[in-house]
């Protein structure tokens, strides 16, 4: 599933492409990130007044954001039930309990 956010100012296109957020297709994140939490969230503003969620390294706005939030939502509901996808959310979940407890 592919589901197109935005174009950047330099031609790339930002998509959300199974369960990331992407750049070119290559991809930069999995969640995203509301900018009042963003630790750069200051120099993000300078850049980009307008934005209102990270998702790596790219500036959403409010609009681009729900796109990408709805698409990412809808990624993780259709459940993979083969035994690959039964353990890459088993280790995700396994990893993001470990890094709630501190484990890096």
């Amino acid at each position: 599933m592919t589901i197109h956010v935005k174009t950047t100012e330099d031609g790339r296109k930002v998509e959300v492409i199974d369960d990331a957020v992407c750049l070119d297709g290559r991809p930069e994140a999995t969640k995203l990130v509301p900018l009042i939490e963003h630790p750069n969230r200051q120099a993000i503003l300078r850049a980009m007044p307008q934005a209102t969620h990270m998702a790596g390294r790219i500036a959403l706005t409010l609009p681009e954001s729900a796109i990408a939030q709805d698409a990412l939502n809808a990624a993780s509901r259709d459940f993979d039930a083969s035994p690959g996808g039964i353990a890459r959310r088993l280790q995700a979940a396994i990893y993001q309990k470990a890094k709630m407890d501190g484990i890096e």
